[in-house]
């Protein structure tokens, strides 16, 4: 399902198994669906849906929804009561922000949190530019800043973490997102069922294709942000600290980034000659014709920043 994006009820709508609402299909169409059904499945959704849409006080809504909200408000907030009280894994320290970070290292005379920092920072910055207006902070906020009217600020941070494995520091710089305000048309973004990757390794199987698997680093840098936003500069903007930053590149966990990200690989693709299909639009195929002259499809299957490969040839 894409998104609620209506409702109906019938003149006997009284109780709420009499109520329905509708759907999106993620092959883009769209169907009438129970609402008894929806709650089962899409509680929460279902519950922002009516509080946006006005009909909170409908007897099918008006004594599940509160409950069902204020349920979701307090599993948010054990989550981020424990983020914060959380002071050390693997009985190393870590920060809640990136001035603390640069003193523990002090403390500790090393530079593990530094390195890691310096590691992010240097993938990640290409992600925004300062405001060249010259505009504060406090003026964007008051209006007054024309060239940025209709932007929305966010905050952004830095999230810290021990890997396991090595107990190498490790962070990454993520974005507010949940505090925008976006259309389903900016956010939508499919990925490859699993019905299509068992067909695939079956078709795979059959013709003796190799299958390869990549990871792309960093994906959502690739691609532009779709949404006008901008962010306070903190102390991962070096000498801009304090500027008005533009948000040029999808950063995690903005809401448009996985849909700007799948665009810009589709492109991609296209470009290198393949062709979605039409019952999965994340399953590529090209013709390809095997050393023996036999013919066949190459395929690629993507899930966000996965790549499965199927072919005759390795590719690179």
């Amino acid at each position: 399902m894409k998104e609620i994006v209506d409702h109906r009820s019938n003149a006997t709508a009284i109780s709420k198994d009499d109520g329905f609402v509708i759907s999106s299909g993620g092959d883009g169409t769209s169907d009438w669906v129970k609402l008894k059904d929806l709650k089962d499945s899409n509680p929460v959704e279902l519950a922002e849906y009516a509080v946006a849409n006005l009909i909170v006080d409908e007897p099918a809504f008006q004594w599940w929804v509160p409950l069902t909200l204020k349920k979701r408000n307090r599993v948010i907030a054990k989550v981020k009561s424990k983020y914060w009280r959380t002071t050390h894994k693997f009985g190393i320290r870590v920060p809640k922000s990136i001035d603390e970070a640069y003193r523990i290292d002090e403390e500790n005379g090393n530079s593990y949190w530094a390195n890691a920092l310096k590691k992010e920072i240097s993938k990640v910055s290409v992600a925004w530019e300062a405001y060249n207006k010259g505009a504060t902070p406090e003026e964007v906020r008051a209006g007054k800043a024309p060239g940025l009217i209709g932007f929305q600020e966010i905050g952004c941070h830095m999230i810290f973490d021990v890997k396991m494995s090595d107990l190498l520091r490790n962070c990454q710089f993520v974005a507010g997102g949940h505090t925008t305000e976006a259309p389903a048309s900016l956010t939508y973004s499919s990925v490859v069922s699993r019905d299509s990757v068992r067909i695939v390794f079956l078709i795979a199987a059959l013709n003796d294709l190799d299958v390869q698997a990549c990871d792309v680093t960093n994906a959502y840098l690739n691609a532009p942000c779709r949404e006008k936003i901008w962010f306070g500069g903190g102390a991962e903007c070096g000498e801009d600290r304090g500027k008005v930053m533009i948000i040029k590149h999808a950063l995690y966990r903005l809401r448009s980034s996985c849909a700007a990200w799948r665009n810009r690989l589709a492109q991609t693709i296209e470009e290198m000659g393949f062709t979605s299909t039409v019952v999965d639009p994340n399953v590529w195929r090209r013709r390809a014709v095997k050393p023996s002259g036999e013919e066949y499809y190459a395929l690629l299957l993507v899930f966000v920043d996965d790549i499965l490969i199927i072919s005759n040839i390795l590719m690179h």
